[in-house]
């Protein structure tokens, strides 16, 4: 156990925000907490990062221990205190320790040249391990691999911090916290502002990051692919979940109808006692009966009543006002952007379809559909509408809309013909009920103007709806109610979204951008993610970040090739073909060992979740110690796997 809270309450001013929270973070566990919007998410993480703190109600004590003095980071929005530091030489603060190191290192190295003493070679030997083992040996790689995954060029290395907008600073503060490698690493909605190739990449990095991380990301699917344990916050208190998020559903659902069907199958038992209690308690020959049933009744370990999952949500019931015709859009040649082409783009769009838009950040995704509306003119080439055209249009800027009028006020002035029963009915379907309507519009969350704005849309019916984002600022009951409602619409949709999820349950086709150009994948997101795998795979240099690492270090350190010919003094020959094929041999005994123990850790895992050991504590820190034993096993395997396959990749070159 890293870390862990006992009976943790927090509450602002009189108002309880957490209650009896029990939780806990085990060795290297990727932890996911999931939740409604302002169910508490953000300030567990501000709890565990040390900015709130525990109360005590009700004599109830509350505590936070944890083994050791782990270092935790958190990711925040950062105001950088001083913006004339060039990008690279601020996340290069990241590095300072280990630098320090280094020359600890280089300089033991230029001693042990003329002191060979056992307490000096001691010393290096422990301090060479431990700098290896944190990765000295390709920290420099690891800070080049992220900066460009990040989306940063080589030219903006060397621009000073105020050259950013604030989506990009908050993305250089990742990047330190990322290399800054805390023990526990806290994450809040670590997918804003990335690409799908970008968080593709991050899932990975959090996957083998070798410490435990704790995430609160409304991403389904980045949450499937990291989490190995979900807390759910709901109703003010967490219940934990072991495995991804799609475990945790399927779990709850489960969980749910057992509570159900036992708590119905006890109030029918109680029923059945209370009526013999009351049929024979007037009888003295069967008083005695009656007392014990009674007795049974008062003696049961009362089962409660399940909690409904907090599912409330908005609803509409949205489809075109009047349909199209079957051609819709026509696009030919039409290069898209400012003062120089982003992209050209041709296409070809029917009735119904459901187009999903993809790609990097700042490649033309959202000047595109600017230029469909006509807020944008092309630069060249041009684009044509079918009949009976009406579109709906919703700009991602819509969530920072500020305005004094009410919520009410802004409905009612965009549909002036309605009632207000009318209008207070359209906007109670988007969740504005009661004194909600009564807000200003600049004092919303970003949440509920994206909810303002659809409604203003989905009252229109457009046949065609034009959607930048629009599952920014959602929780997942949100996305998934949208995803019905876009799903069931017959109406033709042009989307922009990095939720993977969510472009695979609602794209027929996929709009890829790539680097000033663009490649339509007809049939839909599973066409797109084979050749996004096919383009990952091909790229074997980020794949080899890690695999050179021991460079010289004053002299001392080298490669085990290098450091055999200086202690023999003799030029040493090797037949490649056959160390091709004693390595070839090597990397196919590692993955035979790699894929038994993935294979043990899987059935493991399955077995942490029987329910005959659902009760059972001993059973399963037995189990979860097996888990943490194999895990360990499996990451030092990796390193020696990826250590080997890198040489026979330069054998292979060579």
């Amino acid at each position: 156990m890293l870390y862990q809270i006992t009976n943790g309450t927090v509450k602002f001013s009189d108002h309880v925000i957490l209650h009896d929270i029990n939780f806990e973070i085990r060795n290297t566990e990727k932890i996911a907490v999931v939740g409604r919007n302002g169910c508490g998410k953000t300030t567990l993480l501000k709890l565990i990062s040390g900015e709130v703190e525990l109360e005590e109600i009700n004599g109830v004590h509350s505590s936070i221990s944890s083994t050791g003095n782990p270092q935790i980071g958190f990711l925040k929005q950062v105001a950088f205190e001083d913006t004339s530091i060039l990008l690279e030489d601020e996340i290069r603060k990241s590095f300072a320790p280990m630098i320090r190191r280094k020359e600890e290192l280089e300089a033991l190295a230029v001693e042990l040249e003329h002191d060979h003493s056992d307490t000096k070679v001691a010393r290096y030997t422990m301090l060479e391990e431990a700098f290896k083992e944190d990765g000295g040996y390709y920290f420099e790689k690891e800070y080049d691999v992220m900066v460009r995954k990040f989306g940063f060029s080589e030219e903006e290395r060397r621009k000073p911090l105020s050259d950013f907008s604030g989506g990009q600073q908050t993305k250089i503060a990742f990047i330190k916290l990322l290399l800054s490698k805390p023990d526990i690493l806290l994450l809040d909605e670590p997918t804003n502002h990335l690409d799908i190739t970008t968080i593709e990449w991050l899932e990975g990095y959090l996957r083998s990051y070798p410490k435990a991380v704790v995430l609160v990301s409304h991403d389904r699917m980045f949450l499937d692919n990291i989490a190995d344990v979900v807390y759910e916050i709901e109703y003010g208190t967490a219940k934990r979940y072991p495995g991804n998020y799609t475990n945790f559903v399927a779990r709850k659902k489960e969980n749910y109808e057992k509570q159900l069907k036992d708590y119905n199958a006890q109030q029918k038992e109680i029923a059945r006692l209370t009526r013999m209690v009351e049929r024979f308690k007037g009888k003295p020959t069967k008083t005695s009966m009656a007392q014990s049933k009674e007795k049974a009744i008062e003696h049961m370990e009362k089962i409660e009543s399940p909690d409904k999952a907090d599912l409330h949500t908005f609803h509409a019931n949205f489809q075109p006002l009047i349909q199209t015709g079957k051609d819709v859009l026509s696009v030919s040649e039409l290069a898209i952007g400012y003062d120089r082409p982003l992209s050209v783009i041709s296409l070809e769009l029917k009735r119904g379809e459901k187009l999903g838009i993809v790609g990097g950040n700042g490649l033309g995704k959202s000047t595109f559909l600017k230029t469909l509306v006509g807020l944008l003119d092309p630069l060249s080439g041009g684009y044509r509408y079918g009949v009976h055209a009406q579109i709906g249009y919703f700009d991602q800027q819509m969530a920072m809309f500020r305005s004094d009028k009410t919520v009410l006020d802004d409905y009612w002035d965009e549909f002036p013909t309605l009632t207000e029963t009318e209008v207070r009915n359209a906007l109670g379907a988007f969740l504005f009920t009661g004194e909600d309507v009564f807000k200003e519009i600049s004092m919303l969350s970003g949440g509920e103007k994206v909810r303002l704005a659809l409604c203003k849309i989905f009252k229109r019916r457009p046949n065609i709806l034009i959607l930048d984002e629009p599952t920014n600022h959602m929780d997942i009951v949100g996305k998934e109610t949208l995803e019905t409602m876009l799903a069931e619409y017959t109406g033709t949709l042009i989307f922009v979204s990095h939720d993977r999820y969510f472009v695979k349950k609602i794209a027929t086709q996929i709009l890829a951008f790539e680097d000033g150009t663009t490649h339509l994948y007809r049939f839909g997101f599973d066409e797109y993610q084979e050749h996004l795998n096919a383009s990952l795979s091909g790229a074997s240099e980020d794949a080899k970040a890690g695999a050179d690492r021991e460079p010289l270090l004053g002299g001392v350190i080298s490669t085990n090739a290098s450091r055999t010919k200086r202690q023999t003094g003799v030029k040493a020959y090797n037949n490649p073909g056959k160390e091709r094929s004693k390595l070839e041999r090597k990397v196919q005994k590692a993955e035979e060992q790699l894929e038994a123990k993935e294979e043990q850790l899987t059935a493991l895992k399955e077995e942490l979740l029987l329910p005959e050991y659902a009760s059972s504590y001993t059973k399963l820190t037995e189990i979860q110690a097996q888990i943490d034993v194999l895990e360990t096993e499996i990451a030092a395997d990796m390193e020696i796997w990826e250590e080997l396959s890198s040489q026979l990749e330069e054998i292979s070159e060579d």
